[in-house]
C-alpha cells in the first residue's frame, strides 16, 4: 500500500506541465530514432546528455525514460516494414512481422505491436512499482564489501551479455575500468594517468565518452560500410485496425510476453533479446495455427513485442534500486543521473523520492502517449525512412560536436571526443561491445571506493570479502558467470570433434 501512496506522490510530479512536455518529447524522439535503422535509444540519450546538463533533473530523466520506451516501440516499425530491426530487441518481431506486411497485413502487425507494447509496459511498470521498495530494503543492509561484490557481478554479467564473445566483453570492460582510474585519487590526492593535463584531473567525462563511442563511432562505422542490398519498404496496405480474430490470437501472447520480459529484464544479466526469442519460441509451440508461422503469424509479433517492452521496465528495477545498468540505454541513463550528482540505489529513494517516483509514474503516462500517438503517426514514421543516411549521420556528428562544446568548452574535450569516436569505430569494426566501456567508467570508481572502504574497516584483511554471506554469495555468482561461458564453449568444441 505504501508503494501506491508513493506512486500517487510521483504522479503529482509527472503531471506537471513541463514534465508532461518532457515525456512527450521523449516518446516522440524515442520512436523516431527507433524507426531509423542503426540509431537506437542509447545513442539518442548519449547525444542529449551534453545539452540537458543545465535542465531540471526530473524533467531530463523523465525524457530519457520516454526515449527508452519510444525506442523499444519504434524499432518494431522498421522490423515489420523493411525487415530491418531498429533495435536488436526487435529481431524476433521481424521474423513474422515483415511477412505480415508482405501479405498486406502490415496495419494489424503494427497495431498488435503498439497495443502489446502498451499492455506489457503498463503491467511491467506496475511490477516495478511493487518490487522496487522491497529491493531497496534489502540493498540498505549492504555493507561496502557487499556492494563491491555486487559490482563484480555487474561487471561479469554485463561483459558476458553484450556481444558474442566473453573475452571481447571483458576487454571492453577493462578499457572502461582503465579510463575510470584517470584523475585525482580521492584518498591520496595524487593524480593518476592524467599526464599533467589539467582537464584530466576531474576524471574522464562520461558524456564525452558516451557521445564519442555511440554517436561519432556509429557515424564513422556507417560511413565505412557499403550497402549490400537495397532495403525495400513495404507499404502499409488496408486498415490499421485488428479484426476480432486478431484480438483473440493476440491477447494471450501479450500476457505471456510480459511474463518473459519483465523478470528477465530485471536480472543483472537480463536484456531484451533473450525474452523476445523465448516468447517467439513459446508462441510457435502453443499456437493453434502452426501453418501460419513462417507465413506471417500475428502471435509471432504480439508476444515478442510485449516481451520487448516489458523488459524495458524490468531493466529499471536494478538501475533504480541497485545502480546497476543491464542494457546500453540503462548505462546512458545512469550517466544522466550522475550528470546531476545523483547515484541510483537505495539512498536515492530516501534522498530524492519525488524524482524517483515521478519517473516511475511518468512511465505510465509515456505508455499511454505511445499508444495514442503511434498508430495515427505511422505514415510520418515511414517517411523518416526516406532520409538519406549521409545527411542523417552528418547531422549526428555536428550535433555531437556542438553538444560536447556546450557542456565542456575545451580543445582537450574535442580531442577526447575524436579519440573515443575512433575507438568506437574500431570496436564496432572488430565486434567489441560498446556498453561495457561505459559501465566500467561509471561503476569502476564506485567499486574501487567500496573495496577500499571494506579493506580500511577490516585493517587490510582481504578475507572480509568472504566473511559476509551476501558478499561471498555474490562473488561466487560472479566467478560462475565468468567461467561458465568458457566451459560451455569448450564443451561445444569437444562435441563437435566427437561428431
Amino acid at each position: 500500500m505504501e508503494a501506491f501512496t508513493s506512486l500517487a506522490g510521483g504522479l503529482a510530479v509527472a503531471i506537471q506541465p513541463m514534465n508532461l512536455l518532457f515525456a512527450l518529447i521523449g516518446v516522440l524522439l524515442g520512436t523516431a530514432v527507433g524507426v531509423l535503422p542503426g540509431i537506437g535509444p542509447a545513442l539518442t540519450v548519449a547525444l542529449l546528455l551534453p545539452i540537458t546538463f543545465k535542465l531540471d533533473p526530473a524533467g531530463s530523466i523523465i525524457m530519457f525514460a520516454g526515449i527508452y520506451y519510444g525506442g523499444m516501440y519504434g524499432g518494431s516499425t522498421t522490423a515489420i516494414l523493411i525487415n530491418t530491426p531498429g533495435e536488436s530487441a526487435s529481431m524476433a518481431t521481424a521474423l513474422e512481422g515483415n511477412l505480415m506486411a508482405k501479405a498486406g497485413r502490415g496495419g494489424p502487425a503494427l497495431a498488435t505491436s503498439a497495443i502489446g507494447s502498451f499492455v506489457a509496459g503498463t503491467i511491467a511498470t506496475l511490477g516495478l512499482t511493487l518490487l522496487a521498495p522491497y529491493l531497496v530494503e534489502v540493498a540498505v543492509s549492504f555493507g561496502p564489501e557487499d556492494y563491491f561484490a555486487l559490482m563484480c557481478v555487474a561487471f561479469v554479467t554485463v561483459s558476458a551479455t553484450f556481444g558474442d564473445s566473453p573475452v571481447r566483453g571483458l576487454t571492453s570492460l577493462f578499457i572502461g575500468l582503465l579510463l575510470g582510474l584517470v584523475g585525482i585519487d580521492i584518498l591520496s590526492g595524487q593524480s593518476r594517468l592524467s599526464f599533467g593535463i589539467p582537464e584530466l584531473y576531474d576524471n574522464v567525462e562520461v558524456t564525452t565518452l558516451a557521445v564519442g563511442l555511440f554517436a561519432v563511432g556509429e557515424a564513422l562505422y556507417v560511413a565505412s560500410r557499403r550497402h549490400i542490398h537495397e532495403e525495400k519498404l513495404e507499404a502499409v496496405r488496408g486498415s490499421l485496425w485488428m479484426t476480432k480474430e486478431d484480438w483473440k490470437r493476440s491477447w494471450k501472447p501479450w500476457l505471456r510476453g510480459t511474463l518473459f520480459g519483465f523478470p528477465i529484464g530485471a536480472l543483472p544479466a537480463g536484456g531484451a533479446e533473450i525474452p523476445t526469442f523465448l516468447s517467439y519460441a513459446t508462441e510457435k509451440r502453443l499456437t493453434k495455427y502452426p501453418q501460419d508461422f513462417g507465413h506471417g503469424a500475428i502471435e509471432g509479433v504480439a508476444g515478442p513485442e510485449a516481451a520487448n517492452n516489458a523488459s524495458a521496465a524490468g531493466t529499471l528495477v536494478p538501475l533504480l534500486t541497485l545502480g546497476l545498468p543491464t542494457s546500453a540505454t540503462a548505462a546512458m541513463m545512469l550517466a544522466g543521473f550522475q550528470q546531476y550528482g545523483l547515484n541510483p540505489g537505495p539512498l536515492l529513494f530516501a534522498e530524492q523520492p519525488a524524482l524517483v517516483w515521478g519517473l516511475i509514474a511518468s512511465l505510465f503516462i509515456a505508455n499511454t502517449m505511445l499508444l495514442v500517438l503511434n498508430l495515427p503517426l505511422v505514415g510520418l514514421w515511414v517517411k523518416l525512412l526516406a532520409i538519406p543516411q549521409p545527411w542523417l549521420y552528418a547531422g549526428i556528428l555536428v550535433f555531437a560536436t556542438m553538444g560536447t562544446i556546450a557542456a565542456n568548452p575545451s580543445p582537450v574535450e574535442l580531442i577526447m571526443l575524436t579519440g573515443f569516436g575512433v575507438l568506437g569505430f574500431l570496436m564496432r569494426r572488430f565486434d567489441f561491445p560498446i556498453a561495457p566501456v561505459v559501465v566500467g567508467l561509471i561503476l569502476g570508481p564506485i567499486a574501487e571506493s567500496q573495496l577500499r572502504r571494506a579493506l580500511s574497516i577490516s585493517l587490510g584483511d582481504p578475507m572480509v570479502l568472504l566473511q559476509s554471506p551476501i558478499s561471498a554469495t555474490l562473488l561466487g555468482i560472479a566467478v560462475i558467470a565468468l567461467i561458465l561461458p568458457f566451459v560451455l564453449k569448450g564443451m561445444g568444441r569437444f562435441k563437435a570433434v566427437e561428431d
